[in-house]
């Protein structure tokens, strides 16, 4: 078992939200410039109001973006083969985010699971979510009963394609999600845990 994995199965993020996956992309998303999120980590939720940075890290592939116009504008001239052209291609990633809270209304009983509050799709990777498509807008985390996870999901897409939004953010599921988008397993996740802010927590 990955390491990496172990805090989300404790969680239960992995098992009540997600299958087991193999961690590939990292991911590190960022409240207020300087708020990093890690997994089981507890926020305030005036904290987290406003929308986060989520920045996907690897190799950077930005550049292969702009080779694979290159190699096709100039393919005529250098007789460069399609197959090239195709694996430079796949080497270009596209990512797509979500961020759900399985523990509406309250964790013990969650009959609203999952509710949705972010969707981008269309990131190009190594960049972050701004670059993307934004599909469903932030919508900032209001836990009023018990403590709740929120967890941002990062699947590969198999090429830019468009993805329907859900009809509802209630009774959302990340699984179903991904199996209706061809998304197969994430390829990162990490959560933190949020409850319901009193004066007296805040002093």
């Amino acid at each position: 078992m990955s390491r990496a994995l172990e805090p989300l199965i404790v969680g239960k993020v992995i098992g009540e939200v997600l299958d087991h996956f193999n961690p590939t992309i990292k991911m590190m998303v960022t409240y207020n410039s300087n708020k990093q999120v890690f997994n089981g980590h507890e926020f305030f939720p005036s904290v987290v109001a406003n929308k986060p940075r989520v920045e996907v890290q690897g190799g950077d592939l930005r550049s292969f973006f702009t080779l694979v116009r290159r190699l096709e504008s100039l393919a005529t001239y250098l007789l460069i083969s399609e197959q090239k052209i195709k694996h430079v291609r796949e080497l270009t990633t596209v990512l797509l985010q979500v961020m759900t809270d399985p523990d509406v209304p309250g964790p013990s009983d969650p009959y609203l699971r999952e509710h949705l509050h972010w969707i981008v799709t269309d990131i190009p990777g190594t960049t972050d979510a701004s670059f993307g498509k934004e599909l469903l807008s932030y919508e900032n985390p209001r836990p009023n009963i018990g403590i709740h996870r929120f967890i941002f999901v990062l699947f590969r897409q198999s090429r830019r394609q468009a993805v329907s939004p859900p009809s509802s953010r209630d009774h959302f599921s990340t699984r179903q999600f991904a199996e209706e988008n061809d998304l197969g397993l994430p390829v990162a996740a990490v959560y933190f845990n949020a409850q319901r802010e009193t004066a007296a927590r805040r002093r």
